[in-house]
């Protein structure tokens, strides 16, 4: 089994030859066929988060990330094998041969939020790619047959990214949901822009004005659909969306996360508007406290989705035909180079390792 593993915060990826494990308990083994290279995969392999204001960065070692890790949490393999572990009831879905992606956002299986089906959520969090070894390999071992969804049919490498970007940016759009006969606001047109584009589309939204700094971003997302598109860094962008929006703008979904980012979106909405922030580029909160409450602006975070989610997600895309975001697939041997690639804004769309 070969995999690319962070050895050392902020170093090159170390490819690693060991055995190829064998599932014990409930575990099933996965040929990798394709593993996403999402930006939330730059935070880890970098080590932590930006709090801004001078504060210390947030160390993912402190939160219990350790090395070497095998990153990689959006994935989608062949099934090969099943531990002993595993009951015919808990397999309806799967058998050996089929391919499904992988939910990787898993908690501690045991507390009162993991029963309920919001693993995601978890205050002990054993997620693929993070916590525990993921995609950026030739084999995987997933915990239970449930966290694999039988892709029936979608493509491996297209549909590797709904199980970060499809169901982080399919959860952000349906906290905003009620506002879907108005225009809404996205920042950031990478990855998840554009797959927020095709799933709002397809949830029955009028639409999106798109905003992000980079020109070759803001035509892939008009051709992706987008009402408009307004560059954050123009002095003017603030008139610029309310003119675009043609009327009072009711929810922004910020798939970016800096100061400015969210500042923009706080000053482009209308009273009792909301304010969703997914991305985690980093920094202070920007806010002047009297403004939240004078216009009564709900600001709420919303990290990945649940699995009940990504199972809504793959319905979706397969009933509606979604199309999907433009990927670049490359060999599993070249995955420092697509890490490089996103780090310096290279990609339009999802770089997919391919073993």
């Amino acid at each position: 089994m070969k995999s690319f593993q962070v050895a050392e915060f902020n170093a090159p990826l170390e490819e690693v030859d060991h055995a190829t494990p064998q599932p014990e308990g409930t575990q099933v083994l996965i040929r990798v066929k394709a593993a996403g290279v999402c930006h939330s995969d730059l935070h880890i392999w970098e080590g932590g988060y930006d709090l801004g204001h001078g504060r210390k960065p947030l160390s993912l070692k402190d939160r219990g990330v350790s090395l070497p890790r095998t990153m990689g949490h959006e994935t989608v393999g062949e099934v090969l094998a099943f531990g002993p572990g595993v009951r015919p009831a808990d397999i309806t879905h799967l058998t050996i041969g089929d391919v499904a992606l992988v939910y990787p956002w898993l908690g501690c299986g045991r507390c009162a939020t993991c029963l309920a089906g919001d693993e995601n959520m978890c205050l002990r969090p054993a997620s693929l790619g993070v916590y525990c070894d993921g995609g950026y390999a030739d084999h995987m071992t997933v915990p239970h047959p449930r966290y694999l969804l039988n892709l029936r049919g979608l493509d491996p490498v297209t549909a590797a990214p709904y199980a970060c970007s499809g169901v982080t940016t399919y959860s952000a759009l349906k906290k905003v949901e009620k506002d879907f006969a108005t225009p809404i606001v996205i920042f950031g047109a990478g990855g998840l822009g554009l797959m927020a584009l095709s799933l709002l589309k397809a949830m029955g939204g009028k639409g999106a004005i798109v905003v992000d700094i980079d020109a070759r971003k803001r035509e892939a997302a008009e051709k992706a659909g987008a009402l408009a598109t307004v560059d954050s860094s123009a002095p003017d962008a603030l008139a610029q969306l309310a003119v675009k929006a043609g009327e009072p703008i009711r929810a922004v979904v910020d798939l970016v996360g800096n100061a400015q980012t969210t500042q923009l979106g706080f000053d482009c909405l209308t009273k009792g508007g909301k304010l969703v922030i997914v991305g985690l580029f980093g920094g202070g909160a920007p806010w002047a406290l009297p403004l939240i409450p004078i216009k009564a602006i709900t600001i709420q975070g919303s990290y990945v989705g649940n699995l009940r989610e990504t199972e809504a997600l793959l319905d979706l895309v397969r009933d509606k035909k979604i199309a999907p975001i433009p990927v670049t697939p490359m060999p599993l041997a070249r995955a420092n180079e697509a890490l490089l690639d996103l780090q310096k804004g290279r990609l339009v769309g999802r770089a997919v390792l391919v073993p």
